[in-house]
């Protein structure tokens, strides 16, 4: 019985000694073509920025301008159908927008009126609750410096300010000019917002939360062209136009 059992024993330990032989002869080979074991925190190059702008990049948001490359810009194309919808031929602000375009060929005005929507709706709500740091991305150190002062004056008061877009119905170019390569576009936006301010014992003291206001505004965005900042920035801004 003992004997047995230890032939057996003997048998089974071969048999695995054999196994594992053949696994490593088949598994442990290296061929040259394996993939070194992913790094979950190596650095990684990092996604291509879209081309049109975004909203949420460093609460910027990146109206037409600089992009690192400066394409050719189509000289086939006549003014008429390069800003066709936008200006007419011939006119001061088509000129302005030539001009523009000269110095910034990724200019286009139908993305740049997508731009500046965004950043329209992204101001009108940093301002309801607040928020510095986006505006001051967004603004003129002179336009800055005048909602900072709204804030303050809002919050001494104990006051909070409630802000709904409900549409936004019309953007469009109204103006346009180049002075000493700095270049000016105004738009002028027509807006459907519900805006409620209420006091430190939430009692509403100006506006409603009911009713829906029509709102018209023309601002105007400024950037120096040929700069490496690509961004343009509010610096002005006037209501009920």
């Amino acid at each position: 019985m003992q004997d047995s059992f230890d032939i057996t024993t003997l048998i089974f330990i071969v048999l695995a000694v054999f196994v594992v032989w053949r696994l490593r002869s088949v598994l442990g080979q290296k061929t040259g073509n394996e993939q070194s074991p992913a790094d979950p925190i190596a650095r990684r190059d990092p996604p291509l920025r879209p081309a049109t702008p975004s909203a949420d990049q460093d609460n910027v948001v990146r109206l037409p301008g600089a992009n690192g490359t400066k394409p050719v810009l189509d000289a086939t194309a006549s003014a008429a159908e390069r800003w066709k919808g936008f200006a007419e031929p011939g006119t001061p602000m088509a000129r302005s927008l030539d001009e523009i375009a000269r110095a910034e060929p990724s200019f286009d005005a139908a993305t740049f009126l997508e731009g500046a929507q965004a950043a329209y709706e992204m101001i009108v709500s940093a301002f309801a609750q607040g928020d510095r740091k986006t505006l001051k991305d967004l603004l003129s150190k002179d336009v800055y410096e005048g909602f900072e002062r709204a804030i303050t004056e809002r919050e001494q008061r104990g006051e909070k300010v409630e802000t709904t877009f409900v549409s936004v119905d019309k953007a469009e170019i109204t103006g346009a000019d180049v002075q000493a390569r700095n270049a000016q576009v105004n738009i002028r936006f027509l807006s459907k917002l519900i805006t409620v301010t209420r006091d430190a014992a939430d009692k509403v003291v100006d506006g409603s939360s009911d009713a829906v206001v029509d709102v018209t505004d023309v601002w105007t965005f400024e950037r120096a062209l040929g700069s490496r900042d690509p961004n343009w920035k509010l610096v002005a801004t006037e209501s009920g136009q």
